[in-house]
């Protein structure tokens, strides 16, 4: 068996809420300004997904980001509200990050400013519904793209972070992986007059800030070997670990269903796992409030909101 290695941190535990009636409503959350507008699920979808569930004995999980956007998180492509809707800026090129110390520069200044808010997110409904089912046996293994540690912080044990987690930091140097609360800390005591005005969220736990503002900013090396610094994250135009994707697959052929939960499944290395799932003739659900891309190879799409629709499902 491959093993991922990961560094614990101490996540809080949180308790599942009552089930709420078995209606769904339309109206959105004042407080999840990033979720997009969607109508009531209804009854049919949810006894329909109640069925797969209660069919499923080793469960497989695919998050992605619609998942955290009840929690306050942005994503890229929700229509309306995602970061590709609201901005024309785009995300960090994993080649640029190499290549260029002005552009690391940047990043890490609009990271440094958004890290207490972005670290301060909390587990929403959904993400404790699938640290319960993880409890009770239901849920095999979960994978989600999301790099916001929330599976984690709900106490989440049987988990993949395909696209690493924000909560850690690299060395492309020597490999060390350390935690980014202390690398903010660093940030605090090189930059101590250092003030940047925060614009708009990205998803990814930075903000837009002006280029001017960040001349300034100063980028700490690598404690251990005076290396370059990176979030453990895999940045577009970036590649997930080959081992990682086999060890996932290996997870994928122990299970006897798949749900999808928040994700368009837009990108590869999310979506590659829903074609071994149809080479393998493993059952596919798929929960999210748009399309997707693999809505061919589902026997049953849900429209929705997570955290309201599982919340409604029972883990027989």
């Amino acid at each position: 068996m491959v093993l991922i290695t990961r560094v614990r941190f101490p996540w809080r535990n949180f308790p599942l809420h009552a089930s709420a009636p078995r209606m769904v409503s339309s109206e959105p959350a004042s407080s999840v300004s990033f979720v997009p507008a969607c109508s009531s699920t209804d009854a049919q979808s949810l006894d329909l997904l109640q069925d797969f569930v209660s069919r499923s004995r080793r469960l497989f999980a695919i998050t992605g980001a619609g998942l955290s956007t009840e929690s306050g998180i942005p994503d890229y492509r929700s229509e309306g509200v995602g970061l590709y809707a609201r901005t024309d800026r785009r995300p960090m090129q994993h080649a640029e990050f190499i290549r260029s110390a002005k552009s690391r520069q940047r990043y890490w200044a609009r990271n440094f400013v958004g890290w207490p808010q972005f670290s301060s997110h909390q587990p929403n409904s959904a993400h404790k519904v699938l640290q319960h089912w993880e409890q009770l046996g239901k849920l095999h293994w979960l994978v989600t793209q999301n790099v916001d540690a929330l599976h984690s912080k709900a106490g989440q044990k049987r988990l993949t972070e395909l696209h690493g987690c924000a909560h850690r930091v690299m060395c492309l140097g020597c490999g060390t992986i350390s935690p980014r609360r202390e690398l903010q800390q660093r940030f605090v005591a090189m930059n101590p007059d250092w003030r940047g005005k925060a614009g708009a969220v990205a998803p990814d736990g930075d903000v837009f800030l002006e280029d001017e503002e960040v001349l300034h900013f100063r980028v700490p090396a690598c404690d251990n070997c005076g290396g370059t610094l990176k979030p453990e994250v895999t940045f577009f135009g970036d590649t997930v670990n080959k081992s990682t994707v086999e060890f996932v697959h290996g997870r994928l052929a122990e299970s006897d269903s798949l749900l999808v939960v928040g994700s368009s499944l837009q990108v590869y290395s999310a979506y590659r796992f829903l074609l071994a799932a149809g080479d393998s003739k493993i059952p596919v659900a798929i929960l999210n409030i748009g399309p997707t891309r693999a809505d061919h190879l589902a026997e049953l799409r849900v429209k929705g909101r997570c955290g309201e629709v599982l919340s409604l499902i029972h883990p027989q």
